[in-house]
């Protein structure tokens, strides 16, 4: 969780009242924050002739991007002591009467896709302001922009560029401007040599680094103002002095982009000369069909249930009272008209981290008190806990397995690419497995598609032990998959290896045997002189396949019908010797794996 050191002073003059430090940690516990530190209480060290001002080191929830600065703080503690009401924020027109745009053009896809925009004007800044929207800045930056490479966010002093504003995606060397706090001009080639040795900026040069083309923020004369997410323009500066900013966010991530612009504009447009008014900015993104008004500040809308309320607080709650309460922690709340088990609830726009019911109940039992909360543990609880369906399967196969005399083990789940393809006679499509960007070493490069490679590696690991080694491993596995939002799915899967003397091929198939027994799937054969034939919805058969991971002609797959459709789940046999091989194994090895998700 990020900490935030703010002046205790001005702190304390925007809370209205001075604390001593036991109070404030109490008012902090009490809210869901954490005072880490009060450096009035210990030795600080003198500046230019002065000692540093006294600070409180609070320590802010990861979800609670709103409070990342004193502006943050103070609002949110007084609108929870009741000093204040929670802001209303409103798009104003600009005084020019035309709104301010920004064009996207299409290149920009090969970088950074997304760009949004906002005006605050005839802002107010003091030095701590200015320093408090510069910190901001930075600490949105390290924690949900995830150092730069979901978003990026550009200041401008608005009086020294014009509009229309264009987003390009330029060659390096055609984009040339005097970077901030320098004097002379450069190409973007020549900025990145320079950055090279840069402390801060050296960090965020790979984001862009490889690119044919890199990002970049335009005015009306193409003037540059940034070049995202590097650096911006010294030719727009912004200071003490400046009365009107423009600011630009780019990203890669749409969600991302709207709540970092969200949160800045939100906690400084209190500064501007009718607080809390925001001047938007119209984004033209024909291309993606992404053109629309930012920033979005119309609060969400949804509903609770009060019985949902009471009954994970332990409380008897009326709706009037949740709502006061509600009022505390900054939303706006009313009773429904349409059930009275239900409450219209109004999500303020920097509260993107309230995505269920169970945050806002949450927070009433924060604006309730946890210490005042009834304690009915263990008589009494909100909530009915009970596994996964996917977990309570898991754990039967592997309770199976073990009693069947194996061993379980718990590989790692990434590896490298040669291990999960090459090593098992197996290649790359480049549609399967999903890879790491930018893997720290050549052992962590792929999520394992298979789960044969931990266990060779395991046994190869204990291959002094004497043999023969049974062991199996029942976890996920994970393959690319464009039709889903986060284009990848996992899949939970069950191995087991054999590593001995002799094959064990025959070990591995009554293994095999047993946990389908287990799971209720009887076994279909057509050899002559036997029968068998499914029970119920469920039955399995194996049939020969040409696997090159396998011995030629010591291999068979797992096909299963369940409720008349069927599914071939896996693959069992004894391994070819080039993979023994691979894995520096010198006994025969046999393997089974196979995906136990379709028995759900």
């Amino acid at each position: 969780m990020p900490t935030i050191g703010v002046d205790k002073a001005a702190l304390f003059k925007a809370l209205g009242q001075e604390y001593t430090t036991d109070e404030f940690d109490d008012l902090c516990f009490e809210f869901g924050i954490e005072l880490d530190e009060d450096t009035s209480t210990t030795e600080r060290p003198i500046v230019n002739g002065k000692q540093e001002p006294a600070q409180l080191k609070i320590e802010i929830p990861a979800n609670r991007y709103d409070m990342l600065c004193i502006e943050g703080i103070s609002l949110m503690l007084n609108i929870f002591n009741g000093k204040t009401l929670s802001p209303r924020y409103q798009l104003v027109a600009p005084p020019i009467g035309r709104i301010q745009t920004l064009t996207i053009a299409e290149e920009t896809m090969k970088v950074r896709p997304y760009a949004a925009g906002a005006i605050l004007r005839n802002v107010s800044f003091t030095q701590a302001r200015y320093e408090s929207f510069i910190a901001l800045q930075d600490k949105l930056h390290q924690n949900l922009a995830r150092q730069r490479t979901l978003v990026a966010i550009g200041t401008h002093d608005l009086d020294t560029i014009k509009g229309p504003f264009t987003y390009e995606a330029l060659p390096p060397k055609e984009i040339e401007f005097v970077p901030l706090n320098q004097t002379k001009k450069m190409n973007a080639v020549e900025m990145m040599k320079f950055y090279e040795s840069d402390k801060h900026l050296s960090r965020y040069l790979h984001i862009i680094k490889d690119s044919p083309v890199y990002p970049v923020i335009l005015d009306a004369n193409r003037t540059v103002c940034s070049m995202p997410p590097i650096i911006n323009s010294n030719h727009s500066k912004i200071s003490t002095k400046t009365r009107n900013v423009f600011i630009d966010v780019t990203a890669t991530d749409r969600t991302k982009l709207e709540i970092v612009t969200n949160i800045l504009v939100a906690m400084f447009s209190q500064y501007t000369e009718e607080p809390f008014t925001v001047e938007p900015v119209q984004v033209i993104s024909e291309h993606n069909n992404e053109s629309r008004q930012v920033p979005n500040l119309t609060p969400r809308e949804t509903e609770v249930e009060i019985s949902y309320v009471n009954d994970c607080c332990g409380l008897s709650l009326s709706a009037e009272q949740i709502c006061k309460l509600l009022m505390r922690m900054s939303y706006s709340a009313t009773p429904s008209k349409s059930s009275k088990n239900l409450i219209d609830v109004s999500i303020p726009p920097t509260r993107a981290d309230i995505l269920h019911q169970c945050d806002i109940m949450e927070d009433v039992a924060i604006a309730y008190g946890f210490n005042s909360l009834p304690r009915s543990f263990p008589s009494k609880s909100g909530t009915v806990a009970q596994p996964l369906m996917i977990n309570k399967l898991s754990d039967i196969v592997r309770l199976e397995a073990a009693m069947a005399g194996w061993s379980e083990v718990m590989p790692l789940i990434l590896c490298s690419h040669d291990e999960n393809f090459a090593w098992l006679n197996r290649k790359d499509d480049g549609k399967t497995a999903v890879k790491l960007a930018n893997p720290k070493t050549a052992e962590y490069q792929v999520v394992r598609t298979t789960l044969l490679p931990g266990l060779l590696k395991t046994i190869r690991e204990n291959k002094h032990h004497g043999v023969p080694i049974k062991i199996f491993e029942v976890s996920d596995v994970a393959f690319k998959d464009t039709a889903l939002e986060r284009k990848s799915r996992n899949e939970r899967h069950f191995a087991a290896a054999w590593y001995g003397k002799t094959s064990g091929f025959e070990v591995v198939h009554g293994l095999m045997d047993r946990i389908m027994l287990m799971l209720k799937s009887a076994f279909i054969t057509s050899e002559e002189g036997l029968e068998g034939h499914g029970s119920g919805d469920s039955s399995y058969w194996i049939e020969e396949v040409d696997d090159p991971t396998f011995f030629e002609g010591h291999s068979a797959t797992i096909h299963v019908k369940l409720n008349r459709k069927e599914y071939v789940i896996g693959v069992f046999g004894i391994l070819h010797p080039t993979v023994l091989d691979n894995y520096d194994l010198r006994y025969p090895v046999s393997t089974l794996e196979m995906n136990i998700e379709v028995f759900l």
